[in-house]
């Protein structure tokens, strides 16, 4: 039996982690509007990944309807499909304090002055809602991976930000792009600095469900 595995991100990045590791999954990205009632940044991903996992499992069964594509409409003696709900957010943080898109270019340049020739830290929290056997259970957990970059100069910063990669990046850089040159080490998963900590994904969703079912 085939279970369903939903993302709830319209991120390229973790839909390219995702098809790395062979996963069948469709795309639902979460819409609503986001609610931060803590400034740690753990607890800030957790959160919001909660909040987009939730909307999105609340909007699948308005849309689809519980039972549709259930063992309920095939027979009730076939069970259930089991549906796995994965929302996720990343953060960059420099000193505890978070440091999210850039406004403008101005907001890129500064940020990225912050962090040159520092060590900062990507948290990415994710939430898992899997709904078996008309049962929902959910877990949330977070990865915490710390990036030591190289000094920068002025002229090296204003020639990265005019590329323009790091405009829709949290902490206005992205690793797996041209600041790639600019990264002296990192402690921990480099894929949770791409946008998910994959395998531990793969590691949490194969204690409750056989991976292969969402495997192609």
């Amino acid at each position: 039996m085939k279970s369903r595995l939903i993302l709830a991100s319209g991120s390229p990045r973790r839909k390219e982690l995702l098809e790395q590791i062979g996963a069948e999954f469709e795309i639902l990205p979460a819409k609503g509007e986001e609610v931060i009632t803590s400034d740690i940044p753990s607890q800030v991903v957790m959160e919001l990944s909660a909040q987009k996992a939730e909307e999105v499992s609340g909007r699948y069964k308005e849309e689809l309807g519980e039972g549709k594509g259930s063992g309920e409409e095939r027979g009730s003696g076939e069970p259930k499909d089991t549906v796995v709900i994965l929302g996720a957010d990343t953060v960059v943080a420099y000193e505890n304090k978070i440091l999210g898109k850039p406004k403008d270019e101005a907001d890129a340049v500064r940020m990225l002055q912050m962090l040159a020739g520092n060590t900062h830290s990507v948290f990415t929290g994710v939430t898992l809602i899997i709904e078996k056997a008309g049962k929902a259970e959910k877990k949330t957990f977070f990865a915490e991976t710390k990036v030591t970059m190289y000094p920068m100069s002025k002229e090296e910063i204003q020639a990265y930000v005019a590329t323009g990669e790091p405009m829709d990046k949290a902490g206005s850089y992205g690793i797996q792009g041209r600041c790639a040159a600019y990264i002296e080490q990192i402690e921990g998963d480099y894929n949770n600095v791409v946008g998910l900590p994959v395998a531990l994904v793969y590691q949490t969703l194969k204690k409750v469900i056989d991976f292969n079912t969402v495997v192609r």
